[in-house]
């Protein structure tokens, strides 16, 4: 009797400890689907395929041309297998301007399911020279939210 009661007590323990890690291990971050960025820029990842490889496209909401602002596409990679959380990384070519632009991040879902990209970026503008070169790449961060939005296409914001 005694050693069926350790029995149904290990039971228990083990499937309280089941209940407990099993919705940590099933929040899985994916890049798929509609983003907006805290500057209110939109980002709309299409498809990653089975080699981590994802394109999509990318309407910034701030910029330092008198160009009217579109849509410009971004194209990247991230970690593949049981990555929860994976990095990532993608690169746009303004469609708008001669600048490209690089953004380096992580996927994370908070204990509420919430997923938030991390990211770091490298904008390269065109300079006339090499002398130049020190003035020609900007470094920011960004912190982007899934959005429930289609994006209407509007236009930017001109800094």
């Amino acid at each position: 009797m005694m050693m069926m009661m350790r029995s149904i007590g290990f039971i228990l323990v083990l499937a309280l400890a089941g209940a407990t890690l099993s919705p940590a291990l099933s929040k899985k971050c994916s890049l798929i689907g509609q983003w907006r960025n805290d500057l209110g820029s939109e980002m709309d990842v299409m498809a990653v395929s089975s080699t981590g490889n994802f394109f999509g496209t990318y309407l910034t909401s701030v910029s330092s041309t008198d160009k009217p602002i579109s849509v410009s596409p971004l194209h990247g990679s991230q970690q593949m297998g049981d990555q929860e959380q994976p990095t990532f990384g993608f690169t746009v070519a303004w469609s708008f301007s001669d600048l490209t632009t690089v953004f380096v991040g992580q996927c994370f879902v908070d204990d509420k399911g919430k997923e938030t990209l991390q990211t770091m970026w490298l904008l390269r503008k065109k300079v006339d020279s090499s002398q130049d070169n020190w003035k020609a790449t900007l470094v920011g961060t960004n912190v982007f939210t899934r959005s429930e939005y289609k994006s209407r296409g509007r236009a930017g914001r001109v800094l």
